[in-house]
């Protein structure tokens, strides 16, 4: 059956684009990573162009590794704590979804329950929180740990948590504040509430100090393809950012987890699945890959060696890339897609050095979606959304903002002359322009 709802589309941010040689390109700011000025301008293209949102990824933690090669990849080693910023950009656009990434694993619920519910404020009804339960090792030893917690004790810890930020939004019933001067009356004591919550993890009494958002709460990201996280997704996120990395695996994961939803009281359209693609665009497709290899060529080796390390989960430092690659750092099962990792094994076992290795993980990597013409990517972008493999997309533009100018200028008119992207804003609020319900108040009586 043919959809009648329309794609939803958000530019994900890495402060000069997802590509690891983006901050050498021309067109980039240099100074980026700490003007608010060249966010601002990344937020206020996408808001012109209509997106949906702008997505801010963020570990809160600098990497670790190869010394040599992470003083080649700025990302990771100098960017914004993301609600500072976003408090910044609330006030500084109108239309534009806000999503920052923060992890259950180092806050506490009242925090961030505060902390998105006054961004939501100041936006209007912007505010969306990505939950990361975190992934990367670094991260703990900044938080008194030695290392990440287990896996199950990372999604046990972020359920309670979401349900306790849940709880604390619902202190306030919409309509509580009365705001009666001859009365002196401020709100109604019968519509606040004190959550009293302890458990496992937690003991929050409450209530939150702040009024009920004006999207009844803000929007729930999240990723994760393990069955804990479709699990999680299913119970609480509104949008889910996918990694599958074809069509059909990403139909079939779109459909394990909506399937999931009815049992658990939700409707499947209240959830908008969104794969993370990389686009590179050209007006030929001689000209989109030649985007494509100049970042792979101003990419640094140490730096490729590094990504690819990490993919293999080996240690490739000192490795000489003009031999074959060293079969006995092959592990025996991939950290990420199962398909790249059987690709790049096939492709070392063809005989191709480490260099050529590096720069073949580089371009599948960073190529994950597609590079090609307008119609090309259309139809790419048409055929997920149509056979509901995907909602939207969240966009992984190389380099910004110049390949989100390419895709505005190249991309989005032919969207927009299928029918597929808004023209205009639906609403106010990103629940309203995603087209997302609002959510019931846990302390309301039916």
């Amino acid at each position: 059956m043919a959809r009648t709802d329309k794609m939803k589309l958000g530019t994900f941010v890495y402060t000069f684009g997802f590509h690891p040689a983006s901050w050498l390109h021309p067109e980039s700011d240099v100074n980026g990573a700490n003007d608010f000025h060249h966010l601002l301008d990344v937020a206020e293209r996408s808001e012109a162009a209509k997106f949906d949102f702008m997505f801010m990824a963020d570990s809160p933690a600098a990497a670790v590794g190869d010394p040599d090669a992470l003083a080649r990849i700025p990302t990771k080693m100098n960017r914004f704590e993301p609600l500072s910023l976003l408090s910044a950009l609330s006030v500084t656009t109108q239309n534009l979804g806000l999503v920052a990434t923060v992890s259950t694993s180092y806050y506490e619920p009242y925090n961030v329950a505060r902390l998105f519910a006054s961004i939501d404020h100041l936006s209007g009804g912007r505010a969306c929180w990505n939950v990361v339960t975190s992934d990367h090792d670094e991260t703990g030893y900044n938080f008194n740990r030695e290392g990440l917690d287990p896996h199950a004790l990372r999604y046990e810890r972020g359920n309670e948590f979401v349900d306790v930020v849940f709880g604390l939004w619902d202190s306030f019933e919409e309509g509580a504040l009365l705001l009666d001067r001859e009365s002196g009356i401020y709100y109604d004591k019968t519509k606040h509430h004190t959550l009293n919550h302890k458990g496992k993890h937690f003991q929050v009494r409450g209530p939150l100090n702040i009024a009920r958002s004006p999207q009844g709460r803000p929007i729930i990201a999240q990723a994760g393809g393990s069955e804990p996280g479709m699990d999680m997704a299913a119970r609480t996120a509104e949008i889910v950012f996918s990694l599958a990395s074809n069509i059909d695996r990403n139909r079939a994961f779109y459909d394990n987890v909506k399937k999931r939803m009815p049992a658990l009281g939700r409707d499947p359209n209240d959830l908008k699945i969104m794969p993370g693609v990389v686009i590179n665009v050209g007006e030929t497709e001689a000209e989109a890959q030649a985007k494509v290899n100049y970042l792979i060529d101003k990419m640094h080796p140490d730096v490729g060696r590094l990504m690819l390390s990490e993919f293999l989960e080996a240690d490739l430092r000192g490795v000489p890339l003009d031999q074959p690659f060293p079969m006995d750092r092959l592990p025996a099962a991939p950290k990420g897609s199962r398909a790249l990792f059987d690709e790049l094994v096939d492709f070392v076992k063809s005989g191709h050095t480490v260099g050529e290795l590096i720069r073949h993980y580089a371009e599948k990597h960073t190529g994950n979606g597609i590079t090609g013409t307008p119609t090309q990517i259309a139809d790419f972008m048409e055929e997920w959304f149509e056979t509901r493999a995907a909602d939207g997309f969240i966009l992984m533009f190389p380099t910004l903002p110049a390949s989100l100018d390419d895709f505005v200028t190249l991309v989005l008119p032919e969207l927009r002359r299928r029918g597929l992207f808004r023209e205009e804003y639906e609403g106010s609020t990103l629940r309203e322009n995603l087209g997302l319900s609002m959510p019931v108040n846990r302390f309301v009586k039916a």
